[in-house]
């Protein structure tokens, strides 16, 4: 199998550069210069038509949009079980909470990091506002329930959820928002202590 992986640090695509660090496959990192406009070049909207990562090229095929990238890769290398199976209790709450990440926790946190990226680095933990702080903290409070039970959002078992819901909970550690739900430390830091999480940070 090839697979080609299109990405920009500190980008969504940090959760697809996880997914496959954690697979342990062999992949191909494309970096895309944003800052040099390489994602609006004729030659990259051929691959994302919206000029954005993370695109994965699987086979031939392309795949855009960080979360579908990283249900597709964990049900292709099932035997790798970062997805429950289709008949398993726990594929429900599997849904639940990666559907959680891109479609409730992340409109919430992405705001806030785009905008440290204006400030220097000892200040962009200042970034969200009193607002945003009460909307964080009240969002996560839902995953307190399962944390309550087990080391992850599935239990004992590290799955998909956690590269989705980690992967944002870091962005908000970054902007300060994590300090309004200081619970949630303790699993951010047992997700970025995985090798592969640091792994995919390596550049």
């Amino acid at each position: 199998m090839s697979l080609v992986l299109y990405y920009a640090p500190r980008t969504r695509a940090f959760r697809a550069r996880w997914m496959l660090e954690e697979l342990a496959v062999p992949y191909e990192l494309r970096t895309v210069n944003m800052a040099q406009g390489e994602q609006r070049t004729a030659e990259y909207r051929r691959i994302h038509p919206l000029g954005a990562v993370p695109a994965l090229v699987e086979d031939g095929t392309t795949i855009i949009e960080s979360a579908a990238i990283c249900l597709e890769l964990a049900d292709r290398f099932a035997d790798k079980n970062l997805a429950p199976a289709l008949s398993s209790p726990l594929r429900a709450a599997y849904y639940q909470w990666t559907v959680f990440a891109v479609a409730t926790l992340d409109p919430i946190v992405a705001p806030t990091f785009h905008r440290s990226f204006r400030l220097p680095a000892e200040r962009r933990h200042e970034t969200a506002t009193d607002d945003e702080h009460e909307r964080f903290a009240r969002t996560v409070a839902a995953l307190r329930i399962p944390l309550r039970t087990g080391p992850f959002l599935l239990g004992e078992a590290f799955s998909t959820a956690d590269v989705l819901v980690g992967s944002v909970l870091a962005w908000s550690r970054v902007t300060g928002l994590l300090r309004s739900a200081a619970e949630l430390e303790p699993y951010l830091r047992r997700l970025e202590d995985r090798p592969a999480f640091q792994r995919a940070l390596s550049d």
